[in-house]
């Protein structure tokens, strides 16, 4: 049986190494992408290798920000599918966000992952199948005060999700985006407990999030039988914006 390589954005964050787990455990080899949780992705990666010796595990650094995407597409060689995971954020009001911050957002959360498609598009092309999927939020379809430019950001994702997928169909690449709600991460740490509580009694599963519960739709978007879903933005919020 041939392998199968993902390359997944973020991985040190809370969602991607769940998302690298998962995968890992459903037969992917990975390309695991950081910046600076070195410490975390070595433990990660050797972790994978001991459990799951058939299957590949590559560590790759890159900063979206100032790096040249070539760091990261220069180690890529066989592909078939992309998870962007990886994302900021800046608290605070529109008005007071700076030139230079706002640039960062737009390269870490859509210039940088759009360049990397554009540049690893024929290896996904070139697969027995492809898959592209975005991990997303809610704040793309409601939009968030305080969050005005990262908002903006995620909803642009759904619209390349939509249009690129019609693209790319015939090619037997998919693109999809799964977008979450509140997410218990480190993220979400700094909240204090009344504030998690609030959030918590807006939300009908009466729950918040746990990474695992975003892995799995990804873990499936991934499979070979999901080939007929495609340029759909799946939300997963436990009800919240019912």
């Amino acid at each position: 049986m041939n392998k199968k390589y993902a390359l997944i954005l973020g991985s040190s964050g809370d969602i991607g190494t769940d998302i690298a787990m998962k995968l890992a455990d459903s037969g992917w080899s990975l390309y695991l992408h950081f910046h600076t949780g070195n410490t975390k992705i070595t433990k990660l990666s050797q972790q994978l290798a001991d459990k799951y010796p058939s299957q590949d595990f590559f560590m790759i650094q890159g900063d979206l920000i100032n790096d040249d995407i070539s760091v990261i597409t220069d180690k890529i060689f066989a592909l078939n599918a992309i998870i962007f995971a990886q994302g900021i954020t800046e608290y605070g009001l529109f008005n007071q966000l700076s030139h230079e911050r706002m640039s960062e957002l737009m390269k870490v959360n859509y210039e940088k992952p759009l360049l990397l498609v554009q540049a690893l598009q024929d290896k996904l092309a070139s697969a027995d199948f492809g898959r592209i999927v975005f991990v997303g939020s809610i704040y793309g379809k409601v939009g968030s005060a305080m969050e005005v430019m990262y908002s903006s950001l995620k909803a642009a994702l759904n619209g390349f999700t939509n249009a690129y997928a019609k693209e790319v169909g015939g090619l037997g690449i998919t693109v999809n985006t799964v977008a979450p709600g509140a997410v218990r991460t480190n993220m979400t740490a700094d909240f204090t407990k009344e504030e998690l509580q609030n959030i918590v009694e807006e939300i009908p599963a009466r729950r918040m999030a746990e990474p695992k519960d975003i892995s799995f739709w990804v873990d499936n978007l991934l499979k070979e039988e999901a080939e007929y879903m495609t340029g759909e933005t799946i939300y997963v919020d436990g009800g919240w914006l019912l």
